[in-house]
């Protein structure tokens, strides 16, 4: 069924039909365009333009199109141009002509916005559902491995040794602000646009804050002409994914990395991993791989969009109708990675003694060494030197942290008091670094305390 027509002595070509259309991706509005169209039908009521008695043959039909939407068969040979159109047309079949009233002085530029805004309010949640689920999930490895010690890195180099449910709480803290960003996302997505028409405002006189009521709205939008041009809801909510992708992609790479047989710090479970057609031997993190890949098919949605809206100008185009594809598609993709990563996070298994012997072997432990000699009263450039030489003196003899004691610090450099050689342990260092958001065991199961409570107070 088509919404428009009057004004053409032909149809249009089969090829611009097929060019055109946009049933096959935006189907998936059905749900929010009968809501949004129940409540357009009550306040049509209350405007006078439909009786109590057709508004409720109407909003009953709608729910029955909502009900057999469940089968997927229901799309069969549609052939109708968009979801608003099918839905009228659905609507016509079993109210015949009352049908006609529904589209009373909306526009589909309204109608469009707020079915994306329904819809996404619920992805927004969904969304944040997920990162809870992730986040939870990272809290419980931290508390499988309380004492665990492993070395960070800067430019993938050995730097200084860190507690594993530091290391995780870092995630935690990404996520942490992804929720807030989705959150961001929601708040500006939760303004109703009806009302609107195509740009200049309805032509009757709803009660636009009763219509906001209706749909759980918490607010109404300020101007007709921005609603029909604003995707800034959508890209905020693609920007939201992309960021959050970002670090679902560096965590991947990191679990990578150390569940290789290079690092082979940490093993993943069957159930996330898969074998080679070849290699009897492989277990490949294919979940990961695929997590890291996938976020480039969201942060390409974010720059597609961006890229549609640039240099348009007010109010519609037809331009805008490519905003809902790469929305989907992130949608889907981001919701089904932080799914993933939660899973893989469960099966993780840390082979504590791996990542300690990494950092024991290392000099990890150089900059708790000259930071000692720093609070003993060395200038720290001095401190700086002295250690870096006693660095490379020990690289040149195949010499650990380990293979030094108070004794032979001593006679390296006066500087080196007994104190100093507890130290050379990378577990003691971590102890001087109490301070707020450190690596500091107290300083770390405090943070895991306080990020258990500011998870449950987001779900």
């Amino acid at each position: 069924m088509k919404l428009w027509g009057g004004r053409f002595e032909t149809g249009p070509s089969e090829v611009f039909e097929r060019f055109s259309n946009s049933l096959h991706f935006d189907r998936r509005l059905l749900a929010a365009d009968v809501r949004g169209s129940q409540a357009f039908a009550r306040s049509l009521t209350r405007a006078g333009v439909l009786t109590e008695a057709e508004c409720a043959t109407i909003v009953e039909a709608f729910d029955s199109i909502r009900a057999d939407a469940a089968d997927p068969a229901f799309f069969d040979g549609a052939t109708d141009e968009d979801v608003h159109s099918f839905v009228i047309g659905k609507l016509s079949q079993r109210v015949g002509a009352l049908a006609g009233k529904i589209h009373t002085g909306r526009s589909r530029n309204e109608q469009v916005s707020l079915d994306v805004r329904l819809w996404l309010r619920e992805e927004c949640d969904r969304s944040r559902g997920l990162l809870a689920e992730l986040m939870q999930a990272l809290l419980d490895l931290a508390a499988k491995y309380p004492h665990a010690v492993i070395p960070g890195y800067t430019h993938l180099r050995r730097a200084q040794p860190v507690l594993w449910p530091h290391y995780l709480l870092a995630y935690f803290e990404m996520f942490a602000r992804d929720f807030e960003r989705f959150g961001e996302a929601r708040r500006r997505t939760n303004v109703m646009p009806l009302g609107s028409g195509a740009l200049a405002g309805s032509g009757f006189p709803h009660d636009r804050e009763a219509i906001a009521r209706d749909l759980d709205f918490a607010e109404i939008t300020r101007n007709s002409m921005d609603v029909s041009a604003d995707r800034d809801f959508a890209l905020d909510y693609l920007y939201a994914a992309s960021v959050t992708m970002i670090h679902l992609s560096r965590l991947a790479e990191d679990w990578i990395l150390y569940s290789s047989e290079e690092f082979g710090w940490m093993e993943l479970g069957d159930g996330v991993t898969s074998g080679s057609s070849l290699m009897p031997q492989k277990k490949n993190p294919d979940s990961l791989e695929l997590i890291r890949g996938k976020s480039g098919r969201v942060l390409g949605a974010l720059n597609a969009l961006f890229f549609t809206m640039k240099g348009l100008p007010l109010t519609y185009n037809r331009d805008m109708q490519e905003d809902k594809e790469p929305l989907f598609e992130a949608a889907d993709q981001v919701n089904g990675c932080l799914e993933m990563a939660a899973l893989v996070a469960e099966t993780v298994v840390l082979r504590e003694q791996v990542p300690f012997d990494a950092a024991d072997e290392s000099w990890v432990v150089a900059t708790d060494l000259a930071e000692a000699l720093a609070r003993n009263g060395t200038a720290f450039h001095t401190a700086h030197q002295l250690v870096g030489r006693l660095v490379l003196e020990s690289v040149r003899a195949g010499r650990k942290p380990g293979d030094w004691n108070a004794e032979t610090l001593a006679r390296f450099a006066p500087e080196f008091t007994p104190d100093v050689a507890r130290l050379l342990d990378p577990r003691e260092g971590m102890k001087t670094r109490e301070i707020a958001g450190g690596t500091g065991p107290r300083t770390v199961a405090a943070a895991l305390a306080t990020a258990r409570d500011r998870l449950a107070q987001l779900r």
